[in-house]
């Protein structure tokens, strides 16, 4: 069961949050450094046009989970953004030859501070969580690049899971309530693990955030052509995950997610690796 606890802890790499009921024991450390690239991409879900460059978005991000005691834990996410737009053609400017551009910004995006709190502990564990995302993002109004949500971001999760043997199950369902005339979305979603090996775990996951469609924010036209953090994005991803246990403490993680549906997200795969530690 503590392998199994431990585990839970690892799944960071495609959300900006773990969603796993499980919390840290009293005092204990996780941390966690993951690297997300979504590459060469020129479309978005739910549009009618191309995007008027190629854009590529890389993501590494620092993800901790504190102990606070034993049914209390605090969890932290920090992402750097480094985004960069190749050959962008603005369609407000009639132009003769070549006028692309390219462009790249690296800075911070939204970053997030929560608890998670385990309130029932017998044959399901049953816990809820609370997440605030800041207004941290940078935009750069030359290249349209916005390395986040223009808004504060709360996000209030209920939490299930349950382990079987080498198995586990875990779901969750909530919300991320946007500031600044964002749309709010809702979310659910789940895993459903094995450990195949003494060291190798493989999980299979679902993840869905729909929009409420309820915001109307007036965003700049350049960051519309980028597709960048823009109102009303929503996806629907299934996935593999992998994870290789190296020790007690250290290990590596890795995931492929497939949409099944989207719209404002980017057409194409997000790839994601991680390695983690415990203090």
């Amino acid at each position: 069961m503590k392998n199994l606890v431990s585990f839970l802890l690892l799944f960071v790499s495609i959300s900006t949050f773990s969603q796993s009921p499980w919390t840290q024991e009293k005092g204990k450390f996780y941390t966690q450094i993951s690297y997300t690239t979504i590459s060469n991409y020129d479309a978005l879900f739910g549009t009618d046009f191309t995007l008027f460059g190629t854009n590529t978005d890389n993501t590494i991000q620092f993800f901790g989970e504190y102990g606070i005691n034993e049914k209390t834990s605090l969890i932290v996410n920090v992402p750097l953004k480094s985004i960069s737009i190749d050959n962008f053609n603005d369609p407000r400017i009639d132009c003769i030859g070549d006028c692309s551009e390219d462009y790249s910004k690296t800075a911070v995006g939204n970053i997030e501070i929560g608890l998670k709190h385990n309130f029932y502990k017998k044959n399901w564990l049953l816990s809820g969580q609370f997440s605030v995302e800041a207004n941290t993002n940078t935009y750069d109004d030359l290249s349209g690049i916005r390395t986040g949500y223009n808004a504060w971001s709360f996000t209030p999760l209920f939490l299930a899971g349950k382990s079987f043997g080498k198995n586990y199950f875990q779901t969750f369902i909530g919300a991320n309530i946007r500031t600044n005339n964002y749309s709010s979305n809702f979310k659910i979603g789940g895993e459903l693990g094995r450990k195949i090996s003494k060291s190798i775990w493989l999980v299979g996951f679902v993840d869905i955030s729909k929009s409420f469609e309820n915001g109307d924010i007036d965003l700049p036209i350049k960051n519309q052509f980028t597709g960048l953090y823009v109102n009303n994005q929503e996806y629907g991803v299934v996935g593999i995950k992998a994870i290789g246990e190296f020790s007690d403490k250290f290990g590596i993680t890795a995931s492929i997610p497939t949409a099944i549906f989207g719209n404002n997200v980017a057409k194409k795969l997000a790839l994601s690796a991680g390695l983690y530690y415990k203090f």
